[in-house]
This record gives structure tokens, C-alpha cells and sequence, in this order.
């Protein structure tokens, strides 16, 4: 058991900046997706659904394919 307490320790120091950006990711794009209507594909339900429960990946879905450009 101290082994695995041990591996969970050296891995630590890698893991508080990936989980402070994935937050940081998914608060920008809640927020971004709540202040605006218009989306290039899909709906405000599927864009909160897709970056709330698909960690990491779904922000930058948003960002880079569901965010309609703003003029």
C-alpha cells in the first residue's frame, strides 16, 4: 500500500497544472457558451453536455469547431 501512496506522490507535481487548465478550460467555455446564441454547429445543451462531461477534450472541441466567430 505505501507503493501506490508513493506513485500517487511522484506523479502529483504533473497533475495540479493539468487539472488547474482542464477547469480553467471548461469555466471559459461555460461561460463563453451561457453569454452567446449562436454556434456554428449544434445547440447551447449539447455544447454544456460535450465540455462539462468530456473533460479536457470537449473545451477545445468548443473553441476550435462550435464557437461561431464573433465580428
Amino acid at each position: 500500500m505505501n507503493t501506490n501512496w508513493q506513485l500517487f506522490a511522484d506523479y502529483w507535481p504533473f497533475l495540479v497544472p493539468l487539472i488547474i487548465l482542464e477547469f480553467g478550460l471548461m469555466i471559459a467555455a461555460v461561460i463563453h457558451i451561457l453569454r452567446h446564441q449562436h454556434y456554428r454547429f449544434g445547440n447551447r445543451l449539447l455544447w454544456l453536455l460535450l465540455v462539462i462531461f468530456i473533460q479536457i477534450i470537449g473545451p477545445i472541441v468548443y473553441f476550435v469547431f462550435g464557437r461561431e466567430d464573433e465580428n
